[in-house]
């Protein structure tokens, strides 16, 4: 039975673009965008997180030899963003398609009003059927600034359109239970959500062209499909591979997603970096907050003590007693106060159920 997604991430890899010599590979490009044009046909809205414009940039011009690392990627994204783009517009085109550059960085995501404008653009290009090809702005984007790959890029999108599934094409038919070129390893057709510890089954070898690795694909699944989302990494290199993949015709790992998480909670999902405190809780407010099936707020009484400072409608992370994460919530007062109410009870809560993020670890 075909799977009913209906709005889809398409996240394309570099190694799936990509030749063995480093330049982009026009006739896969070509074949991905037949098959996107195939699910558009099917009714599908479909937007597509691609990398794939430092490799446009090496067909277009020769990086000198004594630039820097950092200077030769900039250079290389700037020229190469803009054939990558003219590529995918060109082909789609001839399916009588629109595409729509949306590039950004992590500082979109992190600012709640950038976050709501990001949001609203999306909408408008895919009220208007456009499809939006989404990329890094590697220009700007340097060290710290940087997803990690585009993975976690596509992972954010997802979560921010409310997806129905996020298909993330690499070079590999999906996760293994240990290397992938070992004839031994099998791969792993379905991953749930109480999997948490990738690390002693997945290798942490990196594509030849990407940033990221199999373990980093790993978390960044397992938490979008926290958020109710779909999740399943397949092989971008087998022929018609999206259609198949819907029809279930081809080989491919799936994550299960849990329940649909509230729009608010998706955005606090991904805004770690943005958290400017943290509050450690005892052990009877952690199991009040993990208990299955019931929504508690975060109350002072169960607050054991307050690192660094924050003031109110901040995130903050929320520490266990060991100081091991437990989620991400929007805090209802300030840290001052928060200390003032510490252990106290009947006292408003310090972060409402509505704005809490909980992860699977803390499960």
């Amino acid at each position: 039975m075909a799977l009913s997604y209906q709005r889809i991430i398409v996240k394309i890899g570099s190694n799936v673009l990509t030749q063995p010599d480093g330049f982009p590979d026009l006739a896969r490009i070509r074949h991905l965008v037949e098959q996107i044009a195939e699910l558009k046909k099917q009714g599908k809205e479909v937007i597509v997180v691609s990398s794939g414009a430092v490799a446009s940039g090496r067909s277009v011009v020769q990086v000198p030899a004594k630039a820097d690392a950092v200077t030769s990627r900039q250079l290389l994204a700037a020229v190469g963003q803009v054939k990558l783009l003219a590529t995918y517009a060109e082909l789609l085109a001839g399916h009588g398609l629109l595409c729509a550059q949306v590039l950004v960085t992590k500082e979109d995501f992190r600012d709640r009003v950038h976050y709501l404008n990001m949001q609203n653009c999306f909408r408008a290009l895919l009220q208007n059927s456009i499809i939006p090809i989404v990329n890094e702005n590697d220009v700007i984007s340097v060290t710290e600034l940087m997803f990690t790959d585009n993975d976690e890029l596509a992972g954010l999108v997802a979560s921010m359109l409310n997806a129905d599934a996020l298909l993330i094409l690499s070079n590999v038919d999906g996760i293994f239970n240990g290397d992938p070129k070992d004839p031994a390893s099998e791969l792993i057709p379905e991953i749930g959500p109480a999997t948490t510890s990738f690390s002693s089954f997945v290798t942490a070898q990196r594509s030849q062209f990407g940033r990221g690795g199999m373990i980093t694909k790993c978390h960044m699944a397992q938490k979008v499909a926290q958020l109710g989302i779909a999740v399943h990494i397949a092989n971008g290199t087998t022929e018609n591979v999206l259609p198949r993949l819907l029809r279930q015709e081809v080989v491919n790992t799936r994550f299960v997603p849990s329940k649909s998480a509230s729009g608010k909670k998706k955005w606090l999902a991904h805004s770690e970096l943005a958290a400017k405190g943290a509050v450690q809780i005892n052990a009877g407010a952690k199991a009040a907050l993990t208990t299955p099936g019931k929504a508690t707020s975060l109350l002072p009484v169960g607050v054991l003590g307050v690192v660094d400072t924050f003031q109110k409608g901040d995130i903050i992370r929320i520490l266990d007693e060991a100081g091991k994460p437990l989620g991400l919530g929007i805090a209802e007062y300030g840290a001052d106060k928060a200390l003032e109410r510490l252990g106290h009870q009947n006292q408003k809560p310090l972060v409402h159920y509505d704005y809490l993020f909980l992860t699977t670890e803390a499960g």
